[in-house]
């Protein structure tokens, strides 16, 4: 699995090599419609290609973020149509693992349609979490603005941090893994905070 993972990263990193901001737009969409190319992958190297001029580090955001809008769409609709049944059948296809899918579900029957923004900045989470929200049937337009708003962060700081680092953001992907654990925790944090408080006010 992870060679094939590693094989289909650099497909991601020959994407953004060949085509630029259109590369990073597919990447980013694939990676949303639950296909395991890692973003940090192609944001980092979108962000390198920054650096040597060919691009500016906000239009690899933007292609980012417009890229995970539309496959987090693809993703979301798949959730309306056929849910686990159809993953569960043709899943292996794209390399759809099962447990993701669990982790997903279980944040969102837990926190509803907040966490369809908090999870854009979780590792494997964000990769799924446009199922169960399409699965629930959460209403589109909402989803569709939290999705935009949840990808914004993490495109960004991937985009800039390639960007900033220039010919180290190869070494630099390497601490990227503990820094969105450090993330995820603060976000938990905020959400902890915040269903507290809310809970305060109800009483």
């Amino acid at each position: 699995m992870q060679s094939i993972i590693e094989y289909i990263s650099n497909i991601g990193v020959q994407l953004v090599d060949a085509i630029g901001l259109y590369g990073i737009f597919i990447g980013m969409l694939l990676e949303s419609a639950c296909i395991p190319i890692p973003s940090e992958v192609i944001m980092l190297s979108g962000g390198l290609a920054a650096a040597s001029g060919s691009m500016s580090w906000r239009e690899v955001a933007i292609a980012g973020v417009l890229g995970n809008v539309a496959g987090s769409v693809m993703a979301y609709y798949v959730g309306v149509l056929g849910g686990r049944k159809l993953l569960n059948r043709y899943g292996k296809y794209v390399l759809f693992r099962s447990s993701h899918l669990d982790q997903a579900e279980r944040w969102f029957e837990r926190y509803g349609k907040g966490s369809v923004f908090f999870t854009r900045n979780l590792p494997f989470i964000r990769t799924f979490i446009s199922l169960p929200a399409g699965i629930a049937k959460m209403k589109f337009s909402t989803f569709i603005i939290y999705t935009f708003l949840g990808c914004i962060p993490w495109n960004m700081a991937l985009a800039y941090a390639g960007y900033k680092w220039g010919e180290s953001a190869d070494r630099l992907e390497s601490y990227m893994h503990p820094i969105s654990y450090a993330i995820a925790v603060l976000l938990v944090g905020l959400l902890v905070y915040w269903l507290f408080r809310k809970k305060r006010s109800w009483v």
